[in-house]
């Protein structure tokens, strides 16, 4: 959750030079004024060449970045979209705007989707699956991608929390088809609000190119005004001054994880002996270490660990206070939603976990305050 603490000169100074050299925060057109700079592309393409992919199209959120990504698949009324049972409840909303019907599949003790049951809510009406890299810990994509090649349906990643991750030494967000990220204020790398879609495939990134401004395909023949369009869309573009934060951000990614990595094991490290269960990490893994998840005997003792840290000057994250927002059976307003009631073992795992905040700027009695708390907790 470090974006927000990294925040400097650098951010600054990519958004001073798009008021000294452009004035222009509209993402396209008005040439003759911008002295050639857009700040978006830039953006976009530098994310690309980071995660190894041709194509790169940032958008006005995570959000907005499934919701293209399910456009670029034509996704209709109707068809179902597979996602699992703890996520951020916004996967499931752009789910429900396109039309489609989410279906709930189980998560296991990765807290991600649980490959078996994928398989079982598969039906004639899939369209597509959506994969969720909890917290920065990836789902297991191997036997996920099997499963999808196996019925021929598109795989997107939602890497909201999984940005600078790795599977098999594959970037998270370019195992599967499409891969979406966020860059909200908490996440690895934030642009305040925005979001990125990534694709190997040109056609793909062509229909969400179009469909996130409003059909436009952005004719280098034609001026804006007369563009061409094969169809109707919507406005999800990101801002310049977005694009410039961005690019600060980016360069600082590799150092956020590394630092992430360093402090979730000095934390884990302290822990380990205690009567704690850590959540499982596939094998070929690489962890954004967005925070540490482990699970207790009882929905009982997680309470009394996060009253305990609270009480120690330390906060949770997610797990267990927030689960209302994050577990799609506390979601009663979303009526579309298939197979929710019968996620008993997902909700299992998410009443026994205790999830733990990590940062960049880690203070060194950090880790000395948990193990205090949890000590006292768990006796």
């Amino acid at each position: 959750m470090p974006g927000f603490e990294l925040i400097g000169e650098e951010e600054f100074l990519e958004v001073k030079s798009v008021f000294d050299e452009s004035g222009i925060l509209f993402r396209h057109s008005f040439d003759h004024l911008r002295n050639g700079m857009f700040k978006v592309k830039e953006f976009e393409d530098a994310f690309a060449d980071r995660m190894k992919v041709p194509y790169a199209l940032a958008v006005t959120s995570g959000t907005a970045a499934l919701r293209v990504a399910l456009a670029a698949l034509n996704v209709k009324r109707d068809d179902e979209i597979i996602t699992q049972s703890f996520t951020f409840v916004a996967t499931a909303e752009a789910i429900i705007e396109s039309g489609a019907k989410p279906v709930i599949a189980d998560i296991d003790a990765t807290l991600n989707m649980d490959p078996n049951d994928l398989e079982n809510k598969i039906t004639k009406k899939t369209k597509a699956i959506i994969v969720v890299h909890m917290l920065g810990t990836p789902a297991k994509l191997k036997e996920i991608k099997r499963i999808s090649d196996k019925y021929g349906i598109p795989l997107i990643e939602d890497t909201a929390w999984g940005c600078g991750g790795k599977y098999d030494d594959i970037p998270l967000g370019t195992y599967g088809s499409i891969g979406t990220f966020s860059f909200d204020f908490a996440k690895t790398i934030t642009t305040g609000e925005g979001g990125m879609i990534v694709f190997n495939n040109e056609k793909l990134f062509q229909k969400a190119a179009a469909w996130h401004d409003h059909g436009h395909e952005n004719n280098p023949n034609l001026p804006r005004w007369e563009d061409s369009r094969s169809g109707s869309g919507f406005n999800f573009r990101m801002m310049e001054l977005q694009g410039a934060v961005g690019l600060a951000q980016l360069k600082k990614l590799d150092f956020v994880v590394q630092k992430q990595r360093q402090n979730m094991h000095t934390i884990k490290s302290k822990i380990c002996e205690l009567d704690i269960e850590f959540r499982e990490v596939p094998s070929g893994s690489y962890e954004t270490a967005d925070a540490l998840v482990f699970f207790t005997e009882t929905s009982e003792v997680a309470i009394a660990c996060r009253n305990s840290l609270l009480d120690h000057g330390v906060g949770t994250k997610i797990l267990p206070e927030a689960i209302t927002w994050h577990f799609a059976g506390s979601w009663e307003h979303m009526p579309s939603i298939i197979n929710v009631d019968n996620n008993k073992k997902s909700l299992s795992y998410l009443s026994r976990a205790v999830s733990i905040p990590i940062t960049v700027n880690m203070d060194k009695k950090f880790p000395s305050k948990i193990f205090k708390a949890l000590q006292l907790a768990l006796n």
